[in-house]
């Protein structure tokens, strides 16, 4: 990965297309997965989203093997996929971008009313 790459994202564009080619491969079960998949794990993503590829990249390869072996999706995710998605994210009580953000918020806040009431 270059600089420039880094720089523009360009290296997560082109991963990224590489998962859905992947995910077009599954059963339409195994896509609907996915789908839920990265709608539960985007929450917990940082502003790029580089730190859930390979999370991202896990979950699909597992995706993948159960369909290869003709396991049904709900045997591998059980049936609540925002509770998978929590777990392989970091658990309960793990930060998401909000959480992130709203720490800042804070932060600046505080320095500022430190400044104007000092």
């Amino acid at each position: 990965m270059t600089f420039w790459e880094t720089i523009t994202g360009s290296d997560l564009t082109r991963e990224y297309k590489a998962f859905e080619g992947r995910a077009a491969a599954l059963p339409a079960d195994y896509r609907a997965a996915w789908e839920q998949i990265k709608l539960h794990t985007s929450p917990y993503g940082d502003f790029t989203g580089r730190n859930l590829m390979p999370i991202l990249d896990g979950a699909l390869g597992l995706l993948e093997e159960a369909a290869a072996e003709g396991q049904s999706v709900h045997e591998v995710l059980g049936d609540d996929i925002p509770g998978f998605c929590t777990a392989l994210t970091g658990g309960e009580g793990a930060r998401t971008y909000r959480d992130r953000w709203r720490e800042q918020l804070n932060r600046n806040v505080a320095k500022k009313l430190g400044r104007l009431g000092g």
